[in-house]
């Protein structure tokens, strides 16, 4: 079933730069699809504009029936609350222990706090980590800062999950260790991930669905691809 449809797509920006050129991309629910391409083949703009921080200046977005780029600003919010989001540098509030970072997402969501707690032990406990339930930030490896930031980020059982570079800043074994869990959410969940990388173990061994960017149009779209030399940065 066809999820995602970007159509005739096309991004300038204000200076004049064209990231996006003419893009024509379809990923069906339930995939699980790479984003690969060097740098500024317009990868990071087509990941803003699946979660709306930038719009297509000309062309179709669409999202689960939703033309994204017809949004206005202050409907955003309902695209967002349907999608879950993991950055390369962490953003957890430093302050909050675990389980509160993770809870945060369903209080600004005006959710009651008998509601909150299950579904945020269920995240955790997919992600390894219903052990950290108390722990802050600062007392977390890398790892296990990022699977509390994919924790936070399906809490709401989002039907796609939008990584951009979530191994950047982890060593090989413990990027290994965070695939294997989004490797688990999309089968066991069936939640549509696309993933933004630079990576090239990560995607040589996933063997999933990879997209390739040059110059803001689709250049190579493989079933289960690698990442070629070609595409480095």
């Amino acid at each position: 079933m066809r999820f995602i449809e970007i159509k005739d797509c096309y991004k300038v920006y204000k200076n004049g730069v064209a990231a996006i050129a003419g893009l024509n991309l379809n990923i069906n629910k339930g995939e699980f699809v790479f984003v690969i391409g060097a740098s500024g083949s317009g990868k990071s703009t087509l990941i803003k504009m699946l979660y709306r921080e930038e719009k297509p200046t000309k062309g179709i977005v669409e999202i689960g029936g939703i033309n994204v780029g017809k949004l206005r600003n202050r409907t955003v919010y309902k695209l967002r609350r349907k999608l879950g989001i993991v950055f390369q540098d962490f953003k957890l509030l430093p302050k909050l222990t675990v389980y509160e970072n993770v809870a945060f997402a369903l209080e600004c969501l005006g959710m009651k706090g008998s509601e909150i707690r299950p579904k945020v032990i269920k995240a955790l406990d997919h992600v390894g980590l219903k052990d950290k339930l108390r722990s802050f930030p600062n007392e977390l490896s890398g790892g296990e800062q990022q699977r509390v930031c994919i924790a936070r980020a399906i809490v709401n059982n989002p039907k796609l999950l939008i990584c951009d570079e979530p191994t950047g800043n982890l060593d090989p074994k413990t990027s290994k260790g965070i695939m294997e869990v989004l490797d688990t959410i999309n089968k066991e969940l069936g939640t549509t991930i696309i993933m933004a990388t630079h990576d090239k173990e990560i995607v040589n061994r996933m063997k999933k669905r990879v997209i390739v960017l040059d110059s803001g149009v689709l250049s190579e779209d493989h079933e289960k691809g690698r990442y070629k030399a070609s595409e480095s940065i």
